[in-house]
């Protein structure tokens, strides 16, 4: 059985600003490998913090919404409830995450995802006991 991963917004932002810069050369081979493997799992928060980052690297409405769409298509898409928020928030208290942080952590939890990929947290820090972060570019 395949593990389950959340990924956090900052990889796919690194996976789509082309540069010569390591971050996009190791988010985008991150993405290849877990993307479309039924496994990936990303909140409705990643969708809209994507299309923020987006905006600020100058890409159009057009080509921003092409590729939220695919992100919908190519992961299983978590929309942020009560409970996460809730979650997010127990989160944030107990490990001092601020509460966007906390709300994706929470979002990855309630979908019993065992690894986090995220450049913005502890890297092997574990959550609630069952969740693992990962820094991929460590």
């Amino acid at each position: 059985m395949s593990i389950k991963a959340f990924i956090d917004t900052n990889i796919f932002v690194y996976a789509q600003v082309i540069n010569e810069n390591q971050k996009h050369v190791i988010a985008r081979d991150l993405l290849k490998s877990k993307l479309f493997n039924n496994n990936v799992y990303i909140s409705t928060q990643v969708l809209g913090e994507f299309y923020s980052a987006m905006f600020k690297y100058k890409r159009s409405h057009a080509e921003t919404s092409k590729m939220i769409n695919e992100l919908i298509i190519g992961a299983n898409v978590a929309a942020v409830m009560i409970s996460t928020v809730q979650l997010g928030l127990k989160i944030a208290g107990k490990y001092g995450h601020s509460y966007w942080d906390s709300l994706l952590l929470a979002a990855a939890i309630e979908n019993d995802c065992e690894l986090f990929y995220s450049e913005d947290m502890q890297h092997n820090q574990v959550i609630e006991g069952s969740l693992t972060i990962k820094n991929p570019f460590m």
